[in-house]
């Protein structure tokens, strides 16, 4: 049975890039938890039906912290429905969920993004502007073809291999003009030896500008920082998600919590009773 369903694993992943538009990184992350998983759960076949018993997997993995588990277990949930949608009936066993705490994101002051790029050179600086001028992914920017790139919007290919459009500011516009005017481009935008740029390259350099005013910013954060300028100005919720890509505005709603808690502290610092103890 662990032959056979080590040969789905590798069915399943294919699938997750081929037809659900998962990253590089994210496939890999499902690939370890379900090597994982095969190594440690008790398989048991009863009739027509197969048991996964998560059991001896959730005692291993016990001393994680909560999202890591949950995580791992979310993996294993997305395989089985991937199976019993191929032909076979999996059920699980000692599949309780774990409860996570709702970890807000930590956006970038505009301040330190702008300082940062002052010293950046023509690619970098475009490569933080895309990212914090349009809330993309580090996978959508790396897979963005000049050919959905027009004077005002930028049609992304997201997760699920769903289109979105989103606005194009006219200041990264020109910067992308000027940085097409520098180089010779095949097809995407930030190419190396005419493929498109790795997702790791563009990390490393965000990584890079940032290095420059003592931060450690990650693409991710950028996202964050977009989503979050947006709602603090009043942009609605149902427009920032679609922006983003979002299957569910439950998604988007946890930036809508981080801008409170900036209300709250900014409101703290401001008000002069704040200062004035009891």
């Amino acid at each position: 049975m662990k032959k056979l369903l080590d040969k789905k694993r590798i069915s399943f992943l294919e699938y997750l890039e081929e037809h659900r538009g998962y990253s590089d990184l994210t496939i890999k992350s499902y690939d370890s938890s379900i090597r994982e998983a095969l190594e440690y759960i008790e398989i048991l076949e009863e009739k027509e039906q197969t048991i996964f018993d998560l059991m001896p997997l959730r005692i291993y993995i016990s001393e994680l912290n909560s999202k890591t588990i949950s995580k791992k277990l979310s993996a294993i949930r997305s395989f089985r429905t991937y199976l019993n949608e191929n032909g076979m009936n999996i059920i699980l066993k000692s599949d309780d969920s774990v409860k996570t705490a709702k970890t807000l994101p930590k956006p970038i002051s505009h301040k330190y993004i702008i300082e940062a790029l002052k010293e950046s050179n023509l690619e970098e600086k475009l490569v933080v502007t895309m990212l914090y001028t349009l809330g993309l992914r580090v996978s959508e920017l790396s897979s963005l073809k000049i050919e959905d790139i027009s004077e005002e919007w930028i049609r992304v290919l997201g997760k699920g291999q769903k289109h979105r459009d989103i606005p194009l500011l006219a200041s990264t516009k020109l910067l992308i003009d000027e940085y097409l005017s520098t180089i010779t481009i095949n097809k995407f935008l930030f190419e190396k030896k005419g493929e498109k740029l790795s997702e790791n390259s563009l990390r490393y350099t965000v990584n890079k500008v940032f290095k420059g005013v003592s931060l450690k910013v990650s693409p991710h954060q950028l996202r964050h920082s977009y989503a979050t300028a947006l709602l603090n100005s009043g942009a609605p919720i149902v427009d920032v998600s679609e922006l983003l890509g979002h299957a569910s505005m439950a998604t988007t709603q946890i930036y809508t919590k981080l801008g409170s808690a900036l209300k709250q502290q900014n409101y703290h610092k401001a008000h002069p009773l704040s200062k004035v103890s009891g």
